[in-house]
């Protein structure tokens, strides 16, 4: 996985980053969410993006779920 660091910090963020506006819907449950965040984990993606308004705030609950003891492993791009 490639780094780029995030403008004059010590923060290494990944060049691929993982988007999460379908999560939580009806068509990507938490099981999907859970396995999805875990293989870009597992593949050394660090750059998660998400939105209040994802699925109308289910998206980032179920990211949060999903996170679970692996926060410090992301950096979390968000929108308001």
């Amino acid at each position: 996985m490639l780094y780029r660091r995030l403008g004059r910090s010590s923060v290494k963020v990944s060049t691929i980053g993982l988007g999460t506006n379908r999560f939580g819907s009806a068509k990507v449950p938490q099981d999907q969410v859970d396995r999805i965040v875990g293989a870009a984990l597992d593949a050394g993606v660090n750059h998660l993006d998400t939105a209040d308004v994802y699925q109308f705030g289910a998206s980032e609950e179920a990211l949060g779920k999903a996170l679970r003891g692996r926060w410090e492993q992301v950096v979390l791009a968000t929108k308001f």
